[in-house]
């Protein structure tokens, strides 16, 4: 975490934002969402105007990433309408970003800066937001549009949750029959290969990773059709009831074609990590099965059918293992004993607080990396400022060491799909979102109530200035409303 924080802050210092950090720009209030580690404006309160027509932004001779950096070049090229107003630009890295919520604007329409000082590198480094494209298909230009405001917001990871039990509309050069059954549509609820690298280089241009989920061996209802024999065939009795469960993990034909598949996944995604689930397996069916039944009794299994889901979950991790790749899984996988590769890291979701708070203290304690999610499930919504709730969560809040609590790294926010999509999912993401943003990137004493609700009821204006459909924190306006007409 401590290499993390020194890159981040060497990029921030570089001499990039007119010409020193020291130079920053408060608007009106000086208000910046997420909140800086240090922001401090000197007594004498000094304001210059920023001529919109002769501005420029470029980085300076002597930089540490020297000419050429596709990143910087790229928000460069979209800073510039950003910042003074027209539309079409998106977003840029994370201090870009500062500088830009910084700006101000007099009566007379004349575009100012304030004299300030800001001194600024996240406090987590895995900052993410997961999406859900399974229980509804999102279109390519939804999760665009959330990079987008990610950004905004620092988030640095996309944990792209792309297939489950009702749709696989992820496009396998490997294996097509699966989207070509398993699609909602096989025409168009499916993302393409040039979807998916669109996604990643999008998302790389914007400082961000693209983690893809393939959770198995449950949550795989949908890899039926498109991959016979993969999945467990349920029985009634003594006669298969025509029903199929998880993936069946006692036959060989499973293993290549999980082999072959995580061979594509791996060549596609360039990120080190993949999400490889193992989450919520149902063991119903695998108990109705004779031959599961039997396989059981031979290896000595008993009755204990998580001993059966750790056969399979292990020989997956070795598979994902032998593409050089490192793996995150959700917390049974942990819990179950399954035998784990120090560089693991465990995905904290179970949402009671005391079984969250006990389970990092767990993982952390048993030398693992930790990722908490838990409180954090944005597509369960309430009447009120739920955005209170989620900011309140500290991270750290558990009993361990020092040592422990470094193994923290960060969180995600998951939006889950049964209930959102298209029409719904930018208004309950923005800016409830933030509230976790500014939880994984601000100092963990940045915990003023008052004070988040002015910074980020001031940020939701700037996103509907953005065009982004961000719904209200409460009563109240912006001068940007109604998408920023």
């Amino acid at each position: 975490m401590a290499a993390a924080r020194a890159l981040r802050l060497s990029v921030l210092r570089l001499p990039v934002l007119l010409p020193l950090l020291l130079a920053l720009l408060p608007g009106p209030a000086g208000a910046v969402w997420p909140q800086p580690q240090v922001q401090s404006s000197p007594p004498s309160g000094g304001r210059c105007p920023v001529p919109a027509r002769r501005f420029r932004f470029a980085a300076a001779d002597g930089s540490a990433v020297g000419p050429g950096c596709a990143v910087l070049d790229a928000a460069f090229q979209r800073y510039w309408p950003l910042l003074f107003g027209r539309k079409g630009a998106v977003c840029f890295p994370a201090g870009l970003e500062t500088f830009s919520q910084l700006v101000g604007r007099d009566e007379n329409g004349t575009y100012y800066i304030n004299e300030t000082e800001i001194v600024d590198f996240p406090r987590f480094p895995h900052r993410g937001l997961l999406l859900d494209t399974s229980r509804h298909y999102l279109p390519l230009r939804a999760i665009l549009e959330t990079l987008d405001v990610m950004a905004y917001n620092k988030f640095n990871v996309f944990h792209w949750h792309i297939v489950d039990d009702p749709s696989f509309p992820y496009e396998s050069s490997t294996f097509p029959e699966l989207s070509k059954q398993g699609a909602f549509n096989a025409m168009t609820h499916v993302y393409t290969a040039s979807d998916v690298q669109t996604v990643i280089e999008y998302a790389r241009l914007r400082g961000i990773r693209v983690i893809a989920e393939f959770d198995t061996p449950g949550h795989t209802l949908s890899w039926g059709p498109g991959a016979p024999g993969l999945l467990t065939p349920c029985y009634m009795g003594k006669a298969p009831s025509g029903v199929y469960g998880p993936i069946n993990p006692i036959v060989n034909s499973t293993y290549q074609f999980v082999t072959r598949l995580f061979q594509e996944v791996s060549a596609v995604f360039p990120d080190f990590f993949l999400h490889l689930g193992g989450d919520e397996v149902d063991f119903t069916c695998w108990q109705s099965n004779p031959e599961i039944r039997a396989f059981m009794t031979k290896r000595g299994f008993g009755e204990d059918y998580k001993k059966l889901e750790s056969f399979y979950i292990q020989r997956l991790l070795d598979i994902v293992s032998s593409l050089d790749k490192g793996y995150i899984v959700w917390q049974e996988v942990f819990d179950n004993d399954v035998k784990l590769r120090p560089d693991t890291i465990i995905h904290v979701w179970k949402e009671n607080r005391l079984e969250y708070v006990k389970e990092m203290a767990n993982v952390t304690r048993s030398g693992y990396r930790a990722l908490l999610s838990a409180p954090w499930y944005l597509n369960r919504i309430s009447y009120g400022q739920d955005w209170i709730e989620a900011y309140r969560v500290e991270p750290l809040n558990f009993e361990g060491s020092p040592e422990q609590k470094a193994l923290v790294i960060g969180g995600e926010a998951c939006m889950w799909g049964e209930y959102v999509d298209v029409t719904n999912l930018t208004p309950r993401l923005w800016p409830r979102a933030g509230a976790v943003a500014e939880r994984l990137w601000s100092n963990e004493t940045v915990r003023d109530l008052e004070d988040a609700y002015t910074r980020l009821a001031e940020f939701r204006c700037t996103l509907l200035g953005r065009g982004v459909q961000a719904q209200p924190l409460y009563i109240g306006y912006c001068d940007h409303e109604f998408g920023g007409a």
